[in-house]
């Protein structure tokens, strides 16, 4: 009798338990790879210092020494 409900609850542990072939996909941030993530990320940077330090010439924050 024992013998017969331990049986039973192995087969319904397995049964119950995910597939284990089907692997999920990586996940992606918005389609990319990592590296087309990072390159991305990077020319972001890029184009914030560009940015930011036309700003400051333009303002008049600083001078570069050839113009002082």
């Amino acid at each position: 009798m024992i013998e017969d409900l331990r049986q039973q609850a192995s087969e319904s542990f397995e049964s119950d338990a995910p597939a284990t072939s089907a692997a999920r996909p990586p996940a992606r941030f918005l389609g990319m790879t990592p590296f087309q993530s990072f390159v991305i990320a990077l020319l972001l940077l890029i184009l914030t210092c560009l940015l930011s330090a036309t700003c400051l010439l333009v303002t008049g924050r600083i001078v570069p020494p050839l113009f002082g």
